[in-house]
């Protein structure tokens, strides 16, 4: 496992070195994907990076949450890693999907990626006073290479299957939706009598901060026939079924309450984890030790402060202490 991975994440000509022996041995992979591996192991490097990006993204949105992206089952790069089709399901496929729609985008801007480069197309026509210019970056390319790659693997065509799909969608949406317009001013004697811009990747920071948001609102779906549609109690009883909007997270499953360790849900309970015996909401020991309560430990750390040269030539310190308190969930 540890040596495929260093293969998904190495420089583009490392692994294109041994691409067709590495992605054989690259578990979680169905037969397309590795087609798709071998044929360009340079994208690979990148969906891998961007794979990796999008768990570390969950991991600092959910840090102070019961559930903190902790990965459960299969720990493959690439297979499923949430057990239950909840709503926090819903965010990791996203956010995995994302980050290799962005990471792939931000390698081509690179030239990391041989078959892409800067996006050659321009949204509109420029107002008057600048024009497009620059290396916009290529998010078509980038998502369409995203969706061929992680949409490979579902292909059972089942309500979980279909769930993970839409959520997949609905991160690359998240990529294309927070691109930002950057312009570089032109003129004499420092005067923006032309602009150039172009179209850039905002942070993946904030990719993830809209993925949260639409993870607050994400809409609980069931299977009808072969497509997703909103339950009833999301749609208004009395309304006809409804899919759900592509840019929406949808989930199947209620999530479980994290409180207790329970491999089958996909909760490894909350038991142990430091909380804020002082904040209100999320990460606060009343709501993360699930009403358990939570154990003190006091913690005392000295060091050498207040420092003087003496002439000539000795230094003399006095000696600090700082006495702090952590709380764990019982």
């Amino acid at each position: 496992m540890a040596s495929s991975v260093f293969w998904l994440l190495a420089p583009p000509g490392v692994a294109a070195l041994g691409a067709g022996v590495v992605c054989g041995r690259i578990p979680g992979l169905t037969a397309r994907q590795r087609d798709m591996c071998r044929a360009a192991p340079d994208a690979m490097v990148a969906i891998g990076e961007g794979v990796r990006l999008g768990t570390i993204e969950c991991q600092a949105q959910f840090r102070h949450h019961r559930w903190n992206c902790t990965a459960i089952g299969n720990s493959n790069v690439f297979g499923h890693v949430v057990v239950v089709g909840s709503r926090e399901a819903a965010y990791t496929y996203a956010a995995a999907s994302a980050g290799a729609a962005w990471s792939v985008a931000a390698a081509c801007a690179r030239g990391n990626v041989s078959a892409c480069g800067c996006d050659p197309r321009r949204p509109r026509a420029p107002p008057a006073g600048w024009s497009w210019g620059g290396c916009s970056a290529d998010v078509r390319f980038a998502t369409r290479l995203a969706r061929r790659f992680l949409d490979a693997r579902e292909v059972e065509g089942d309500a979980r299957s279909l769930m993970n799909l839409h959520n997949n969608r609905a991160g690359r949406k998240a990529v294309k939706a927070t691109l930002r317009t950057e312009c570089k001013c032109h003129g004499v004697s420092g005067s923006c009598t032309m602009k150039t811009c172009w179209r850039t990747l905002a942070p993946f920071r904030a990719v993830g901060d809209a993925l949260m948001r639409q993870y607050a609102r994400a809409r609980p779906v069931m299977l009808v026939g072969r497509r997703l549609v909103l339950r009833a109690s999301a749609r208004g009883h009395g309304h006809r079924p409804r899919e759900p909007r592509r840019q929406d997270l949808v989930y199947l499953d209620e999530s479980p309450n994290y409180c207790e360790r329970d491999l089958a849900k996909g909760s490894l309970g909350t038991h142990g984890r430091r909380c804020n015996r002082t904040a209100k909401g999320t990460g606060s020991c009343d709501i993360l030790c699930c009403g358990r309560g939570y154990n003190t430990h006091q913690y005392t750390r000295t060091w050498q402060c207040r420092c003087k040269f003496h002439w000539c030539c000795h230094v003399t310190c006095d000696t600090c202490s700082e006495r702090t308190e952590e709380y764990t969930c019982k």
